[in-house]
């Protein structure tokens, strides 16, 4: 019977040395539905925006063969790059991850919710930083891409109430949130907000979900069922305000067991997934 949601998995949650058949192979093992292909700051992920259209389209085709697709892009190479710096290949980043979303047919793109991460953020880099989100938007826009903030683990963007002063100022159907729902958990504990009511902040406005686990001061590779996210109650406040597309966000660390632990995140998530879809 099919499912009135999506569950994907984190590229990341797989060893790099994979194919791209591979990898879609062992998703759709573990039960997933699609998979969330990262585009980090590393040498080897930022080349991928330079791929050309065939390049893209044999990826997406390793996937269709197989009954499954990249459904999502994590674009967390604005770390290296941020769009509130002053180097312009933050913005040919953006541009070229629209690009390959538009070609790859990926509705979704998650930013990193940062104007700035290795050096200080100052009133001229939030100043860059929202110049630079009303352009991205923009083409975002003309190619029919959603972006997605997600809650990041440092101060500029930790909830989504914080986001949503961005989402509001740009005013756009195309900028929205993308929340990490174990990041919530960690800043919940800072400003003594539930994540249950932050998430309301942003009603209307969540376009995806990242499942993930955290203890308090951790941010990853934490194994699911074992850190203090209250997985029941923050995916039912996250399925009420209409979020369908969830993504489990786990990192392959070198253990022989990473086909164990993709196959109980996957069943881990619909354990509570499937309880909302009735």
């Amino acid at each position: 019977m099919n499912k009135n949601y999506k569950l994907g998995l984190y590229e990341k949650a797989m060893p790099s040395v994979l194919s791209w058949s591979e990898k879609f192979q062992e998703a759709k093992a573990a039960g997933f539905d699609y998979v969330e292909i990262s585009i980090d700051e590393s040498a080897d992920k930022l080349a991928r925006l330079e791929y050309s259209e065939g390049q893209i389209l044999k990826i997406v085709e390793a996937g269709r063969s197989l009954g499954i697709c990249l459904g999502s892009i994590c674009l967390s190479g604005h770390r290296k790059y941020p769009l509130g710096g002053e180097n312009p290949r933050s913005m040919e980043i953006m541009e070229n991850a629209i690009r390959f979303a538009k070609i790859a047919g990926i509705p979704v793109i998650q930013l990193a919710g940062y104007d700035v991460y290795y050096t200080e953020s100052t009133k001229e880099t939030v100043d860059k930083f929202a110049t630079n989100l009303k352009k991205a938007t923009m083409i975002a826009a003309s190619e029919g891409i959603l972006l997605g903030f997600e809650t990041m683990e440092t101060p500029f963007m930790d909830t989504v109430e914080k986001s949503m002063k961005f989402v509001n100022m740009v005013d756009s159907p195309y900028l929205n949130v993308y929340p990490d729902l174990g990041n919530l958990t960690n800043a919940s504990l800072i400003y003594k907000k539930s994540v249950e009511e932050d998430l309301m902040s942003g009603k209307g406005k969540i376009i995806a979900t990242h499942i993930k686990e955290t203890v308090v001061g951790k941010y990853r590779e934490i194994p699911f069922n074992t850190g203090h996210v209250n997985f029941k109650s923050v995916i039912d406040k996250a399925w009420e305000l209409g979020s369908r597309r969830f993504v489990t966000e786990l990192w392959y660390t070198g253990s022989e067991k990473w086909r164990e632990d993709i196959a109980f995140a996957s069943s881990f998530a619909r354990s509570f997934l499937d309880k909302e879809d009735n």
